[in-house]
């Protein structure tokens, strides 16, 4: 990490048996006072890092140090990403699997360091992942979020999104240099709209990591996409009624944000959002798909003001 207001720290997530999940080593960037009260968990999607969110950490703690509140934020490398430790099952990359390593991170915290306040944001998977953790009593830490920002994601998944996702997840790529994964990345990633070299870069650098020979791979277990390949849209439809029953069972003040060009969530799908369970409010980023990055200024001006208001 070049900036020093983060830190790269460790949790060993105990082995669940009901699970069949070994313990493993979950990797977060702890960024702020590790001492407050305050936390807010940030995180990513399907095949990306905690790294996605350093614009958005180094906001939230400026917003917050003008208000002159203290304040933490973490963002998790889920297992099988960057940092955190590949699991010995493809299988067990799924949403309760990060429910509940996350759950076991919070409640750590909540007695070590006494936290009063949790908030959540979550892109894609992230926002998956919190709706288990604010809407199934067997994932809700020992503290609830007050807020969940669910960015770019609902109940509802649409298969040709999943179709998508099986033409370049888990594919064995390799890169004669760091430039060419960041160019192929660029390529995957389009819908996340319009960024500066700079912006791309800082996205899309830690993605990448270096094998012994020499050469540049994604930095992510092959092993997520197992669950994924196996997903047929039976299976899909199925999983969807699962998520809206559980969607409906949140009460947290809740902010949706919508890529007014997304793939993943239609118009249809954040308007049925808004009519159920928390109801939340809507923010639609226009010229962007799947997922806004919330690295703009309008985009990280929305997320701080949902965030900091009472």
């Amino acid at each position: 990490m070049n900036n020093p207001t983060a830190h790269l720290r460790y949790y060993q997530v105990p082995a669940s048996e009901p699970m069949q999940l070994e313990s493993h080593r979950l990797a977060y960037y702890q960024w702020g006072n590790p001492k407050a009260k305050h936390l807010i968990i940030c995180v990513h999607g399907l095949t990306r890092q905690g790294r996605d969110f350093d614009v958005l950490a180094q906001s939230l703690l400026d917003q917050y140090r003008e208000l002159g509140q203290s304040v933490q934020v973490l963002c998790p490398d889920v297992a099988g990403r960057g940092q955190s430790d590949w699991l010995k099952s493809g299988m067990s990359y799924q949403l309760p699997t990060y429910a509940y390593g996350l759950k076991c991170l919070m409640d750590t915290l909540s007695l070590e360091v006494g936290v009063q306040t949790v908030d959540w944001v979550g892109t894609s998977m992230g926002g998956l992942i919190g709706m288990l953790v604010c809407g199934v009593e067997t994932f809700k830490p020992a503290v609830a979020p007050r807020k969940l920002v669910l960015n770019d994601v609902g109940p509802v998944v649409q298969w040709a999104f999943i179709e998508r996702l099986k033409t370049y997840l888990g594919r064995p790529e390799r890169f004669a240099n760091e430039a060419q994964g960041v160019e192929k990345l660029a390529e995957i990633f389009k819908s996340f709209g319009p960024h500066t070299k700079e912006q791309w870069s800082a996205l899309s650098r830690p993605m990448l990591k270096q094998t012994v020979e020499g050469e540049w791979i994604f930095h992510y277990d092959p092993k997520i996409a197992e669950s994924v390949k196996q997903m047929t849209l039976e299976s899909s439809e199925a999983a969807e009624k699962v998520m809206w029953s559980i969607y409906d069972q949140i009460s947290c003040e809740t902010l949706l944000i919508r890529g007014a060009e997304s793939d993943l969530l239609t118009p249809a799908n954040a308007a049925q959002m808004c009519a159920r369970g928390p109801r939340p409010e809507l923010y639609s980023v226009e010229g962007v798909g799947h997922a806004p990055t919330l690295v703009s200024e309008d985009q990280l001006s929305r997320v701080k003001a949902f965030l900091v208001r009472n």
